[in-house]
């Protein structure tokens, strides 16, 4: 009979009852249990003294290498202040509050483990993106609503703006809406502290637009005239906003999550508070655990006021755009964004013989063929 693992205590004493019955050696029993005369020997003599045949625990009584108590309350206090952070995250933080004799990661998982403070994963727990960041702050600037919120009264709709090279969040926003005006008040609050960016990339759809032909909006309009590129992600991928939506976990996890605000203006009041943990406190692991704040910088393209003026080159083709989104070129009707209306913009020919870009400031918004069919 094969020594086996299911059902072990049953079978020690199966084995001992054996033994006590007579009739076979001890030698022989252990050869048919397939255990050592060692082992054999051993469940006899606990048996003997009335000691129990199940495994003692392997536990030393005295732990010299333990994780002292007063660290291992500071991981557990750091944690309850913190209970979305994870144990490399906690750890760099408590070094940083000058905490000694800190023990590694895998220990701070398993002091938090101990105590409790760990769910267990998911099933079907999302893989992790290939990361990809741009070289300097203000490059790009991701934005997005995080959905709605309910409030006790009605719900808001935080609008995020997340800096792309340094994850820092330029602007959290409680908004009644997501309405133009309100996106735009919001960004215009950003730039006159942060500065503009080069680029901005959003979701599709209002107040963004976009659609399937990214068709503008007077958002983005605005943002083009201001000098920023405007561009969308790709529909049903997430990912290209991926920063902004890792963003938006962070905030469902560390400040949405069992909390229900009584108006936008208490919601705005747990977002400053905790914008100023995430930017300056809160460590990153894709920033090599650097906070936000480390690595950004204001951009040095200040806000103006009072919108430039749109220049074009001497060899531009300027055309008014009318009322329902067309401009006439070469005897051509071209269709541009309906809510170019109004102003001016440019086309130019390219290196194809027949085909013209048509430009809003320094952004690209048609393609014609003058060589195909008359519109």
């Amino acid at each position: 009979m094969p020594w086996r693992e299911v059902n072990t205590v049953s079978l020690r004493q199966e084995f001992v009852q054996l033994v006590q019955a007579g009739g076979v050696s001890v030698s022989e029993l252990c050869e048919r249990f397939q255990i050592s005369r060692k082992t054999g020997y051993k469940w006899l003599a606990r048996a003997a003294a009335g000691e129990p045949l199940s495994d003692l625990s392997r536990r030393p009584r005295r732990s010299p290498a333990r994780t002292p108590a007063a660290v291992e309350s500071a991981i557990v206090r750091e944690r309850q202040t913190h209970p979305a952070w994870g144990a490399r995250k906690l750890r760099w933080r408590l070094e940083q509050q000058g905490l000694s004799r800190l023990p590694a990661s895998a220990t701070v998982h398993a002091v938090l483990k101990r105590h409790g403070l760990i769910a267990a994963a998911g099933v079907g727990a999302q893989r992790a993106w290939i990361r990809f960041e741009h070289a300097e702050p203000n490059d790009l600037w991701q934005m997005d609503f995080k959905g709605n919120v309910a409030l006790r009264s009605g719900r808001c709709h935080p609008l995020t703006v997340l800096d792309d090279h340094s994850r820092y969040n330029v602007a959290l926003q409680s908004c009644g809406n997501e309405q133009t005006e309100t996106v735009r008040t919001c960004l215009s609050d950003a730039f006159r502290i942060y500065g503009l960016p080069w680029r901005m990339t959003m979701d599709n759809g209002s107040p963004w637009g976009a659609h399937a032909r990214h068709e503008l909006t007077p958002l983005t309009v605005w943002l083009i005239r201001l000098g920023i590129g405007v561009s969308h992600s790709r529909p049903y991928h997430p990912q290209t906003q991926g920063k902004d939506e890792r963003f938006h976990r962070t905030l469902k996890a560390e400040v949405l999550n069992g909390r229900t605000f009584t108006d936008c203006a208490q919601a705005q009041r747990a977002f400053d508070a905790w914008r100023a943990v995430y930017n300056t406190e809160r460590p990153h692991q894709a920033l090599g655990m650097a906070v936000p704040a480390q690595r950004y910088r204001p951009s040095a393209r200040a806000y103006p006021e009072q919108l430039p003026p749109i220049e074009y080159g001497p060899d531009d083709g300027v055309r008014k755009v009318q009322a329902e989104g067309w401009i006439s070129f070469q005897g051509h009707d071209i269709r541009v964004p309906r809510a170019l209306r109004g102003e001016r913009v440019a086309v130019r020919p390219i290196n194809i013989d027949g085909l013209y870009e048509v430009y809003f400031c320094h952004q690209l918004v048609a393609e014609v063929d003058l060589k195909g069919p008359m519109n």
